[in-house]
């Protein structure tokens, strides 16, 4: 039986975050059952929420990243809307912020500013550099961290570097900052303080980079960009068949006698010099990769797929966003489920780590300032008081 119980139900989480890297943060901490008010500007939010239109009227990006929550709008600049933040912090368990560089600082939001008042109050800031060094005020997006990081040096063809397909260092940085609120609210069941945590999307992507850089140690060169092929390991990558492609790897030498034995059905070749390690094999990678291709010219994707799976050779389907909403795995394995939006139902995928200790959340994505008067009442606003706060545009 899966419990109601979830780990963060009772943390409050408020969050001053916009685009990707907060709020994917913020979701996670949401499924777990945490509170998360999501403070928004007036009459515009977070600018993610202008992205696109594909999702019954509202941005991709920002269905993927908000449901669960609850959107509060306060000018923040305005001193009653600073009154009713203060009120929230009260309460809170965690502060999150991507703000511009300096931003919050400015706005007395600061873990130095809040600490003494809020000594239980866990403060993460998320930024494209960190709070000191050269780069501190630098503006910082996606794909100019996935530059900065050294990630575009390895992506991409021999022609030219490719970025990531999706926020990938958005995502990076908003997972450490969740594993990061994590640890801290152990910390404090320990110690009964609250800590600060400083996560930069640039230290975030350059600890995934791990491999690369220290292929690349001391001035060793760096693995070359081989588009969806590996950089340093073959055959790894896509081949063609009669009528379509195949994604396959190979990872030691037992399976390359079998890839050359069931799949090629040329067994002398696991004997060839060219060919008899991983890094002979890069080297004549050309050489390898046309007696591939030519052996599967006359097979279909299917057929060579068979061939793989008979040598318990490791393979994928390159599949496209449409295959990947229909895939029969995540069908079988009911990942998928609804959650409500103010343009609709949508599907949404149930969190990865599937556990029988408890049900995920999976609340409502909220509309532009939905929960701002339930808020307000809640911390003892008047109506008149509220109307107040409109007219003035704070909230």
């Amino acid at each position: 039986m899966i419990l109601m119980t979830r780990p963060l139900d009772g943390v409050t989480v408020i969050t001053l975050e916009h685009a990707i890297a907060a709020p994917f943060c913020t979701r996670q901490l949401a499924d777990l059952g945490a509170r998360v008010i999501k403070v928004e500007r007036p009459g515009v939010g977070d600018f993610a929420r202008a992205y696109d239109e594909r999702v019954r009227g509202m941005a991709s990006h920002f269905v993927w990243t908000n449901r669960s929550k609850e959107s509060l709008t306060l000018d923040v600049k305005q001193p009653v809307a600073q009154e009713v933040l203060g009120k929230l912090l009260e309460g809170a368990d965690v502060l999150v912020q991507n703000l511009a560089p300096g931003a919050a600082a400015r706005l007395g939001l600061s873990f130095e500013a809040l600490h003494e008042k809020h000594p239980r109050l866990i403060v993460c800031d998320i930024s494209g550099y960190g709070d000191d060094g050269p780069y501190r005020d630098k503006k910082a997006y996606d794909l100019l961290i996935q530059s900065e990081s050294g990630f575009l040096s390895v992506t991409g063809s021999d022609a030219e570097p490719a970025k990531a397909g999706c926020s990938i260092a958005d995502i990076a940085a908003g997972m450490y900052a969740y594993s990061g609120i994590l640890a801290a609210l152990l910390q404090r069941g320990k110690t009964g303080k609250g800590s600060r945590i400083d996560v930069s999307m640039l230290e975030s992507m350059v600890e995934w980079m791990g491999f690369p850089m220290y292929y690349a140690f001391e001035g060793a060169a760096a693995p070359p960009r081989a588009g969806a092929s590996h950089a340093t390991i073959f055959p790894y990558g896509p081949f063609p068949a009669s009528d379509g492609t195949v994604m396959l790897g190979l990872q030691n030498e037992r399976e390359w006698g079998l890839f050359c034995k069931t799949v090629l059905q040329q067994p002398e070749l696991a004997g060839d010099e060219r060919f008899a390690s991983n890094t002979r094999r890069v080297a004549h990678r050309n050489a390898l990769r046309a007696l591939i291709v030519q052996a599967f010219s006359s097979l279909t994707a299917e057929q060579v797929v068979g061939r793989l799976e008979a040598a318990q050779i490791a393979n994928a389907s390159v599949n496209d966003m449409h295959d990947v909403w229909k895939h029969p795995q995540l069908k079988a394995r009911e990942r998928w489920t609804q959650v409500a939006t103010p343009g609709g139902l949508i599907p949404a995928l149930l969190p990865p780590g599937t556990t029988q200790a408890f049900s995920p959340r999976m609340d409502a994505v909220p509309g532009l300032g939905e929960h701002t008067d339930a808020i307000l009442q809640e911390l003892g606003c008047s109506n008149e008081a509220i109307a107040s706060m409109r007219g003035a545009g704070a909230v």
